[in-house]
């Protein structure tokens, strides 16, 4: 079986104020890497605009307008210091959001073992009423409600190895035992959630790596905390927010990973889906900041999802 690349030169149209580490830039860097011949098995797929349903999963209708509504004719406006929209920002938005669904139509249909989606904006930290971090609509938390209300997946497990604790995603799921939620993130560091004891309805796992931590500690956060909680969850699909900002290139966090730790970390969750979902995974792009680093890092984490 196959992996699918879901990518789109739509998500360009997303510019940032100069100087944002956010930039168009990360999504073609990833390209020429994801370009090299390596890679000539991918199958790869145009984004597609999700249905409005889909976003209402997790977001406010009112918000989802709000977003609609302020988009600029020209420049930029600002949401918070972090979050700016421009002119392209809503349809790319859109498009990362159906490139999640479109993503689990194709696992869930047997074209594909499993799937990458570059997109941006990212996700992970929008929360159902509010933008923030560069994230405008959660597309790993619309995937893993798509995939149960499109395909009847009771349990899906969300794993986030972004070195920014996702608060959104663990907004949008604190009180639905059906969506399992783990994240290793440096802490402290933005958004200042993310602490071991915020457990929601008993489905959120929060494993925080300290400033300086590399390699031996995120496998002991993985081997010891994420990987038994997700095989004890036993999910039916399982989505990971694929942020490459812990890499130690990256100009955003100390923490000290190196590329192998994506593909080391990419390998487990795939061991956990062959016995628990048949290999079904849908990972969805988040941070990483650093061309060289992401670049290589993608690549990795791409190649790793090849092999299954």
């Amino acid at each position: 079986m196959a992996t699918l690349l879901v990518s789109d030169p739509v998500f360009l149209q997303h510019v940032v104020p100069e100087g944002h580490p956010e930039r168009p830039d990360r999504l073609r860097a990833i390209a020429e890497a994801l370009a090299e011949k390596r890679f000539d098995g991918l199958v790869r797929k145009a984004a597609v605009v999700a249905d409005e349903s889909a976003i209402e999963a997790c977001h406010l209708p009112a918000y989802i307008a709000r977003i609609r509504d302020n988009i600029p004719d020209a420049g930029f406006k600002r949401l918070d210091p972090d979050t700016a929209l421009s002119p392209g920002s809503y349809v790319a938005a859109i498009n990362a959001a159906g490139s999640a669904c479109l993503a689990v139509d194709t696992v869930v249909g047997g074209e594909v073992t499993n799937a990458f989606c570059a997109v941006r904006p990212p996700g992970h930290h929008a929360e159902p009423d509010r933008a923030m971090g560069f994230c405008l609509f959660n597309s790993a938390a619309i995937a893993a409600r798509y995939v149960q209300r499109r395909h009847g997946a009771e349990r899906v497990a969300i794993v986030d190895w972004d070195v920014h604790h996702g608060n959104g995603t663990q907004a949008i799921f604190w009180s639905d035992p059906s969506v399992f939620y783990a994240s290793t993130h440096q802490m402290p560091l933005y958004p200042g959630t993310g602490a071991p004891s915020e457990k929601g309805a008993g489905n959120i796992l929060n494993a925080p790596l300290a400033p300086g931590s590399g390699s031996s500690e995120f496998y002991e956060a993985f081997d010891r905390r994420i990987v038994p909680a997700v095989e004890a969850f036993a999910p039916d699909f399982i989505i990971i927010s694929a942020g490459f900002d812990a890499h130690w290139r990256d100009p955003l966090a100390s923490l000290e990973l190196k590329e192998e730790d994506f593909a080391y970390a990419t390998g487990a969750l795939m061991d956990i889906a062959a016995r628990s979902c048949r290999g079904r995974i849908v990972s969805m792009l988040e941070g990483g900041y650093d061309l060289t680093a992401l670049a290589a890092s993608t690549a990795t984490h791409v190649a790793t999802l090849m092999s299954a």
